[in-house]
């Protein structure tokens, strides 16, 4: 047998984190090298992760020790702006190694290859430095790509998450009883995935998030206007040709529902909805902000940077 190729993992204790180890685990061709997590020190990773059997313990490694380690590609699932100390070590102690990084400190940095594989495949083959877009911007680009070249103004978008996508600490967006029969909007202008759909989709978009108390899930409900009518027909046909080769998309004539995307490893992209003078497209997509919100898409990526198969270690999940 080949050398398995190695993964370390930096903020390894996360809701993303479990579900990197998951993944990694259950990967034909990846091993877990290390996972750093300074709360969960000398603890067995498998104590999170029962599928992890190669006896990895969680450390509390520095920037300059994880970036000695050994590792093929190392994945940094660390909050935004915590990450800067980790790519300098690894830049300059192992400038050959893969880096993925999961926060939005890179996603809109030209250096670094933006990792949405269906619209941006070809920016991380063979790439280095890989931006893992956000969830949201992952579901309302995927709503809005094949919608650009028709659109006569600015798009808006709904979208609600589960309180996963606040991270582990708490806040008031992950405090149970604070969401309970509820739900909460956030991030009233400005949000970072709203400026990320516009930067990557090179139109503007308005976004309104909110949270609410389903651990997880993501659904946006786009709203497009149009520079011509459209039949429904003729909108379908526009997603068909985008996506029908997209094993990670699935479309349906129905519009799905937050518990439809949740523990799925692609997109449910449908609705396909018309005003009455059919120049505005209303079309709905629902994720697991976990997965390909996060992770899927983390390891989607490292398979085409690293020259794998794209979805391997995926389809089976």
């Amino acid at each position: 047998m080949s050398e398995p190729i190695l993964i370390g993992l930096v903020g390894a204790r996360g809701h993303t984190g479990r579900e990197l180890i998951r993944l990694i685990s259950g990967h034909p061709e990846m091993m877990l090298s290390y996972a750093v997590s300074r709360e969960w020190a000398g603890r067995a990773v498998s104590e999170i992760a029962p599928e992890h059997v190669s006896g990895c313990i969680f450390e509390a490694l520095d920037p300059e020790a994880a970036a000695i380690r050994r590792a093929d590609a190392v994945i940094l699932a660390l909050p935004d702006g915590a990450g800067g100390a980790y790519v300098d070590a690894l830049q300059k102690l192992a400038p050959q190694r893969i880096i993925l990084d999961l926060s939005a400190d890179h996603r809109f940095d030209d250096a670094w290859a933006y990792g949405l594989p269906e619209l941006h495949r070809e920016k991380v083959t063979g790439a280095s430095l890989v931006a893992n877009p956000g969830c949201y911007a992952t579901a309302m680009q995927l709503a809005l790509a094949p919608l650009v070249p028709f659109l006569d103004g600015v798009p808006a978008v709904f979208g609600v998450s589960g309180y996963s996508g606040a991270g582990s600490t708490p806040n008031p967006r992950n405090d149970e009883k604070r969401l309970a029969d509820n739900l909460m909007p956030y991030a009233l202008v400005g949000h970072k995935h709203e400026r990320e759909a516009t930067r990557h989709l090179t139109v503007p978009v308005r976004f309104m998030p909110h949270v609410h108390p389903a651990f997880r899930g993501l659904l946006v409900t786009v709203h497009a206007p149009l520079d011509r009518k459209m039949t429904r027909e003729g909108l379908i046909s526009l997603f068909k040709d985008k996506y029908d080769r997209e094993e990670l998309i699935t479309l349906r004539d129905d519009a799905p529902e937050l518990k439809h995307g949740a523990g799925q490893n692609g997109v449910l992209i449908g609705g396909f909805d018309l005003s009455s003078d059919a120049r505005a497209a209303v079309i709905v997509a629902a994720t697991d902000n976990l997965l390909k919100g996060a992770a899927v898409q983390a390891m989607q990526n490292l398979n085409i940077a690293l020259g794998l198969e794209e979805l391997a270690g995926l389809r089976a999940l």
